[in-house]
C-alpha cells in the first residue's frame, strides 16, 4: 500500500479513501465465480461459458475475475508507422504476442492478420480475441467509420476465444454499424466465442462551447449500455473524465433523453463515481467493464495504475491497455502491465 500510494501521489489518499454515494451492494462485483454466477443464468451457451472461463482464468489474474488484456490493433486504427516506429519488434506479431505472455495477461486482442500468423502456434498458450472491425485511414478524406475485415468463421478456425469489435455511437455509420455488431455478435456466440464491445463516442456535435464530452459519464454509459443490449459480454470504454455531456448537448437543441436527478443519485464528479456510473449501465456490473489505458506520454506506469485504481473501485473488471505498453522497450512494457495486475492483485485496494 505504502508503495502504490508513492504512485498515485498526491491523489493517494482521495482515491483510496473515496466512497461511493451509488452504494456498492447493488451491483454484481467481480469474483472467481463470476462466469458461473453472472453468465450461468443467461442465454449463452455451454461453449460460450467454457470461452469466458479461458478469459477469466489465464494469467496473472486468472482466478481473480478481473482482465488485464494487451489490445493492438493500432496498425490499422493509427497506421503502422505511427504506431511501431518507437520500437521496431511490434512490427512482428511476435513482438505483439511475446508481450501479452511475458506481461501475464489474460489475452491478447489483434487483427485477423496478426493472429492469424501465429495461431498455430500461440493460439493455445494465451487466449486470442480477434478484432473483427476497424476504422481504416487510408480512405480520403479520413472518416469515422467502422468496416468489417474478417468473419467470425476465420475468427473460430484460427482458435479464438473472442472477438472485439467497436461501434462509434454518434457518428453517420453508428445505425449501421450496431446492426453489424449485432448479427456478429449472435453468430459469435452461436460459435461458442465471448463478445467485446469497444464503446466509442464519434461525433462534433459531443464538442460544445469549446468543451469536449466524448468522455462524459452520461454519454459513455449510455453508449455502455447499447453494448450490454446487443449481449456484450465484457464492454471497453475510455475512463470518464466529466459528466453532464447531455446537458451540454441540450443547451440548444434537443438531442437524447435524460433524467436530471440522474447527476445526483450517480454522485459527484469524482472519478470513481463517474466511473460506477458507467459500471452501473453495464447491467449493475453483469458485464464487465474494462477501461482503456490510453495514448502513451510522460508518467505512463503513474497513469496506468490510477486508472487501474479507479476502475477496481468503482466496480469494474479490468483494464485493457495497450500503447502505454507496447509504444517502449519490451521489459518496461512488461513492468508497466504488472503494475496495472498488482492493483486487482492488492486486497486493500476496495470497491469503493
Amino acid at each position: 500500500m505504502s508503495n502504490l500510494k508513492d504512485v498515485l501521489g498526491t491523489e493517494a489518499d482521495d482515491l483510496l479513501g473515496h466512497e461511493c454515494a451509488l452504494s456498492k451492494d447493488m451491483f454484481h462485483l467481480p469474483g472467481g465465480d463470476v462466469v458461473n454466477r453472472i453468465f450461468a443464468a443467461s442465454d449463452r451457451n455451454p461453449q460460450v461459458l467454457r470461452s469466458l472461463e479461458q478469459l477469466y482464468g489465464h494469467g496473472r489474474l486468472g482466478g481473480s475475475g478481473y482482465l488485464s488484456i494487451l489490445p493492438v490493433d493500432q496498425g490499422i486504427e493509427h497506421s503502422a508507422a505511427a504506431s511501431f516506429t518507437k520500437n521496431p519488434v511490434y512490427f512482428d506479431p511476435q513482438g505483439i504476442v511475446d508481450l501479452a505472455i511475458e506481461g501475464g495477461c489474460n489475452a491478447v486482442a489483434s487483427t485477423f492478420g496478426v493472429l492469424g500468423m501465429l495461431s498455430r502456434t500461440h493460439a493455445h498458450r494465451i487466449p486470442f480475441i480477434v478484432k473483427i472491425n476497424h476504422n481504416e485511414l487510408m480512405t480520403s478524406p479520413n472518416s469515422y467509420d467502422q468496416v468489417m475485415f474478417g468473419t467470425i468463421d476465420q475468427a473460430w478456425n484460427m482458435g479464438a476465444v473472442a472477438v472485439g469489435a467497436t461501434i462509434y455511437f454518434g457518428s453517420p455509420g453508428s445505425r449501421r454499424q450496431i446492426v453489424e455488431v449485432a448479427e456478429a455478435f449472435a453468430y459469435a456466440h452461436e460459435r461458442g466465442l465471448a463478445t467485446i464491445l469497444w464503446c466509442y463516442l464519434r461525433s462534433d456535435d459531443f464538442k460544445v462551447g469549446g468543451e469536449d464530452y466524448h468522455g462524459a459519464a452520461d454519454l459513455t454509459g449510455q453508449a455502455n449500455h447499447l453494448g450490454v443490449t446487443i449481449q456484450a459480454d465484457i464492454i471497453k470504454q475510455k475512463l470518464p473524465d466529466r459528466t453532464h455531456g447531455y446537458v451540454a448537448l441540450n443547451d440548444n437543441s434537443s438531442y437524447g433523453k435524460y433524467d436530471a436527478n440522474m447527476y445526483d443519485i450517480g454522485g459527484s464528479e469524482h472519478p470513481i463515481d463517474l466511473c460506477r456510473w458507467q459500471v452501473a449501465n453495464c447491467y449493475m456490473g453483469r458485464a464487465g467493464l474494462i477501461n482503456s489505458g490510453g495514448a502513451s506520454g510522460k508518467n505512463d506506469l503513474a497513469q496506468a495504475v490510477r486508472t487501474a485504481v479507479i476502475n477496481k473501485r468503482a466496480g469494474g473488471s479490468g483494464m485493457i491497455s495497450g500503447r502505454k505498453a507496447f509504444q517502449k522497450p519490451m521489459a518496461e512494457g512488461v513492468e508497466l502491465l504488472n503494475a496495472i495486475q498488482d492493483v486487482y492483485l492488492d486486497n486493500t485496494v476496495t470497491v469503493a
